[in-house]
């Protein structure tokens, strides 16, 4: 457990960053960024980039070994059938899953995430969560999906948070560890500012906003603020932080509203699909209808 000075070094950490963020003002600067900045990223180019952050993700209570099976195989059956659009970033399944993908999918540079440490909840004995994420790895997963412990943060155990987030990466080793906000549970811009932080300092390779469980899932307005504390954590550290919204991305055109405000925060440096990424899977087939000009139902 964090001692007294692990502690003080949680708020040495947040006392580099402005915190005193406004709602009002992340939302005038994103209804700027959408008025003026959107239009000019509703392109084929940037539609087909879109494509390859996918994080196609099937997380539901009915998913078995034969649906997840049927769903890696249409990632094979993607590259073979469009080979000149580029593949999803990730397929993202629950760690019970993690041995069917791993022995299914074909495809090359296409990760394996998992869910893990009690999601969505996160309300499970550190143990626990310990041992799920250890299985998830060894089973095939080349990428983890945390979620933060909310009600940890909501009332103020941000070391109790810091060492949750901490020891997970520490069983994560040189997989990708995403920590999941959870912005629509948390009260405010500020909130979600402390909260970036504190996840990227305790180890987070890429924050998330979202599990799609909750009523608020991911917004424009939490991704400015989530992407504007990777850019300054960036410039406190160099060490670059990717980004993930997940959860309610319904339509083309939020995509490219969430592409847009890493465009104008981030900037191109994390405009790959290593850096950004979108959970998503309904996203998949409109962009696939977009691109080929008619309907497709392909995932």
């Amino acid at each position: 457990m964090m001692n007294k000075e692990n502690k003080s070094r949680i708020d040495q950490a947040l006392s580099k960053y402005n915190l005193n963020v406004s709602d009002a003002d992340v939302q005038a600067a994103v209804r700027t960024i959408i008025t003026e900045k959107v239009p000019q990223n509703d392109t084929q180019e940037v539609k087909k980039f879109l494509m390859g952050s996918i994080e196609l993700t099937t997380l539901k209570t009915t998913d078995s070994d034969v649906s997840v099976m049927e769903f890696t195989e249409r990632v094979n059956r993607f590259d073979q059938e469009y080979p000149a659009l580029p593949h999803v970033a990730t397929i993202c399944v629950y760690p019970c899953f993690a041995a069917i993908v791993n022995d299914t999918l074909e495809v090359d540079g296409v990760e394996i995430a998992c869910v893990s440490g009690s999601f969505p909840s996160s309300q499970a004995l550190i143990e626990v969560k310990i041992a799920e994420t250890a299985l998830a790895i060894k089973d095939g997963a080349t990428e983890i999906d945390i979620v933060m412990p909310v009600g940890k943060f909501l009332q103020g155990d941000y070391e109790g948070v810091a060492d949750d987030i901490s020891e997970l990466k520490a069983v994560c080793g040189d997989k990708a560890m995403k920590v999941i906000l959870e912005t629509g549970c948390l009260r405010n811009a500020a909130d979600i500012k402390k909260a970036s932080i504190i996840s990227m300092y305790a180890g987070a390779d890429y924050i998330k906003t979202s599990t799609g469980k909750e009523k608020i899932s991911a917004t424009p307005e939490a991704a400015y603020v989530m992407c504007q504390a990777i850019k300054e954590y960036y410039d406190e550290t160099g060490i670059q932080i990717g980004f993930k919204p997940a959860g309610g991305i319904n339509t083309v055109m939020d995509a490219i509203t969430y592409y847009t405000i890493v465009k104008e925060v981030l900037g191109e440096k994390w405009l790959t699909n290593k850096w950004f990424r979108l959970g998503t899977s309904r996203l998949a087939n409109l962009l696939l209808s977009e691109l080929e000009g008619h309907d497709v139902k392909f995932f």
